[in-house]
């Protein structure tokens, strides 16, 4: 059955399908199209939080990101990459330092100033760990230990930039020859340094939690970025403790994120 939401805006802006629609977590609805004979993506954000992101998209300017061609509203027109190479797999396939270093680069193209202002809806990182923080009277233990590290880093944050707020192996895609873009944004504004703590969850359990892989990423980062690793290490304890209250709150399972904790605790010599 035909949507009838994508089918204005392939007819506003003159798009020609080139791909099925499908539907995101989040509800948004996407179809790979034409526009001018280049390849795009057509969105249709389901959220608030993804029209803010969408802005934040056309901040980027396609400098770390896809472009943006067109947007208003929930409706949005972006570069669509094309490229076969995919940062999960390749941290699955005995790449994952590789991978990491994309990661890294990624992040310090998004984090370059822009002669321009940054998007009015940007979400400050204290907004953002309120979850977390409202998890702490219901759950306790070590989501306490998350909230009390999240509020320190929080009160004591240098360095504030525009944020991505999800980056991870699964939101920075192949562009072939303009490189490695990241896509799907929150739109954040803090220290420039939780924009890499989500990393250190990705791409699955299993790798994320192979022996030894946290503390070897943790150095790599630090290493490849000059950032301390103590302190990245206590950003990936806290936003460890925020993924897995989003997991509480919507009623699946939080062990993963947990079990990202538990490491980073014991790599930070935390009881």
């Amino acid at each position: 059955m035909a949507d009838l939401a994508i089918e204005t805006w392939l007819d506003r802006w003159d798009l020609v399908p080139d791909g099925e629609m499908f539907t995101t977590h989040y509800g948004s609805r996407l179809m790979p199209v034409l526009a001018e004979g280049r390849a795009a993506m057509l969105k249709l954000a389901g959220t608030q939080e993804e029209i803010c992101g969408a802005a934040m998209m056309e901040w980027f300017g396609g400098q770390g990101a896809v472009r943006i061609f067109a947007r208003e509203g929930a409706a949005l027109l972006m570069e669509r990459a094309t490229g076969t190479r995919d940062l999960s797999l390749m941290a699955r396939g005995g790449r994952d330092d590789e991978a990491i270093r994309i990661l890294c680069d990624v992040a310090a193209r998004l984090h370059r100033p822009r002669n321009r202002t940054a998007p009015p809806t940007l979400v400050p990182l204290q907004t953002w760990f309120q979850d977390l923080h409202d998890v702490v009277e219901q759950k306790g233990g070590l989501f306490r230990d998350c909230s009390e590290v999240a509020n320190e880093l929080l009160v004591s944050q240098t360095d504030s930039v525009p944020l991505h707020g999800d980056l991870h192996h699964g939101n920075v895609l192949d562009g072939g020859a303009r490189g490695w873009l990241a896509i799907d944004p929150k739109g954040l504004i803090g220290e420039r340094l939780f924009d890499y703590a989500n990393i250190f969850r990705n791409p699955d359990a299993e790798t994320a939690l192979a022996p030894g892989r946290l503390q070897h990423r943790i150095e790599l980062v630090s290493q490849t970025t000059g950032f301390d690793p103590n302190r990245l290490l206590k950003w990936t304890f806290a936003y460890a403790g925020l993924g897995a209250a989003w997991h509480v709150g919507s009623g699946e399972d939080p062990s993963h994120s947990l079990n990202v904790a538990r490491e980073a605790a014991a790599l930070l010599g935390r009881p």
